[in-house]
């Protein structure tokens, strides 16, 4: 076995671990945001109280980006989808990030960062 060889396995690896640890993370969100009441949001996340269909909006988009990430790869049915919800996700981020800026919750965004960041990196790898 050749270097370049075990080097893509390991990536490939870490690529699936990245993404069904991010897809597991959307699916909680997507379930938070569509299964629990106003007032639970509220008590969970402050802004869900003013944004209440930007909640359910966003929890749509969570559980979209989460089956995109490990199912067109996982059932070998257009594998191109998968980069496409790592780009989504990114987009999602980056835009839950300014949406707390300009709250002024700019504290809050370090995990919108770090799953920007894992999105990132599944683009990355899986457009190799």
């Amino acid at each position: 076995m050749t270097n370049t060889t075990s080097v893509s396995k390991t990536l490939n690896v870490f690529l699936w671990i990245a993404q069904w640890l991010l897809a597991i993370t959307l699916l909680w969100a997507a379930t938070m945001k569509l299964s629990k009441s106003a007032g639970e949001l509220a008590a969970m996340w402050p802004w869900t109280a003013a944004h209440p269909v930007l909640v359910k909006v966003t929890g749509i988009i969570d559980l979209l980006a989460a089956s995109g990430l490990v199912l067109p790869l996982l059932l070998r049915i257009r594998p191109q989808l998968t980069l496409l919800a790592a780009y989504g996700v990114m987009a999602l981020m980056l835009s839950a990030c300014i949406f707390h800026i300009m709250r002024g919750e700019a504290p809050a965004i370090g995990f919108n960062v770090v799953v920007g960041a894992i999105a990132a990196f599944i683009a990355w790898g899986r457009r190799r």
